[in-house]
C-alpha cells in the first residue's frame, strides 16, 4: 500500500524554505492569518499557493476568477504569478476581510491586478455570465454548500481546455471515514461524485492542504 506524508506545519515550513522564497506580502498575509486563531484555516496552504502559480505560469495564464478572497493569500499568490497583463477577479461577501485584502494587494503594488467584487457570488457570477466573460482559470475555495452552483456556472465562464480548481474536497480526510456523515462531509462528497462523473472535464484529486480538485474543460 502506497505511503503518503501528513503535511504538517513542521513539514510545510521545509517546503517553502527549499521553495522559491514567497514576496515579502505573502509574508505579512501569513502572519496576518496566523494571528485570527481557528479562521487562519480559510487560507490555502503554502504548498497549494506554488502549485497555483506554477500552474499559472506554465500555461501562461492571463484571466483568473477566484471565488472566495478571505484576506487576499491565493488572489496575491495568482496576481504575481500572472503575466504582466494577467488579471485577476475575486468574488467574496465578506467587507471587512476583503478590504484587508484590498490593503495587501496595495502593498503589494497589485492593486491594478486583482479587482474585488463584494456581493453574493452567485449573483456575481450570473452577472458575469450575462457580459459573457471568458477566464482561463478558476478557482473555487467558498462556502461549501454552493459550491455546486458554483461550478456549474463556472463552466459556462471558463474557456475550452481552461482549469477550474476546487479547494477542500478532502476536507480534513473526513470523506473517506463511513463514519463521518455530517452535512458539510456529505455536500463534498456528493460534490466530488458529480465532478467524478462530469465529462466536461479532465479531473484528478491532488492532496495538497485539504485537498484540491483539477478540472480541465474538453
Amino acid at each position: 500500500m502506497t505511503k503518503s506524508l501528513k503535511i504538517d506545519e513542521k513539514l510545510e515550513k521545509y517546503i517553502s524554505d527549499n521553495s522559491y522564497d514567497l514576496h515579502p506580502v505573502q509574508k505579512e498575509i501569513i502572519k496576518h492569518n496566523n494571528s485570527l486563531g481557528n479562521t487562519k484555516k480559510m487560507q490555502i496552504s503554502v504548498s497549494q499557493a506554488y502549485f497555483l502559480q506554477l500552474l499559472i505560469k506554465s500555461n501562461n495564464i492571463k484571466n483568473i476568477l477566484e471565488i472566495g478572497t478571505f484576506t487576499g493569500y491565493s488572489a496575491l499568490s495568482m496576481a504575481l504569478a500572472t503575466t504582466t497583463d494577467g488579471k485577476v477577479t475575486s468574488l467574496d461577501i465578506n467587507k471587512e476581510t476583503s478590504e484587508k485584502a484590498e490593503s495587501f494587494f496595495k502593498k503589494a503594488n497589485l492593486e491594478n491586478k486583482i479587482k474585488v467584487i463584494l456581493g453574493p457570488a452567485l449573483d456575481t457570477l450570473e452577472g458575469l455570465k450575462e457580459e459573457k466573460k471568458i477566464f482561463d482559470l478558476v478557482f473555487i475555495d467558498a462556502d461549501k454548500e454552493n459550491y455546486k452552483e458554483y461550478y456549474d456556472l463556472s463552466m459556462n465562464l471558463i474557456k475550452k481546455k481552461g482549469f477550474i480548481l476546487i479547494d477542500n474536497v478532502l476536507w480534513h480526510g473526513d470523506v473517506a471515514d463511513p463514519v463521518k456523515n455530517d452535512r458539510l462531509t456529505n455536500i463534498i462528497r456528493e460534490f466530488n461524485s458529480l465532478i467524478k462523473n462530469d465529462n466536461r472535464v479532465e479531473k484528478t484529486i491532488l492532496p495538497l492542504g485539504d485537498g484540491v480538485t483539477i478540472c480541465r474543460k474538453i
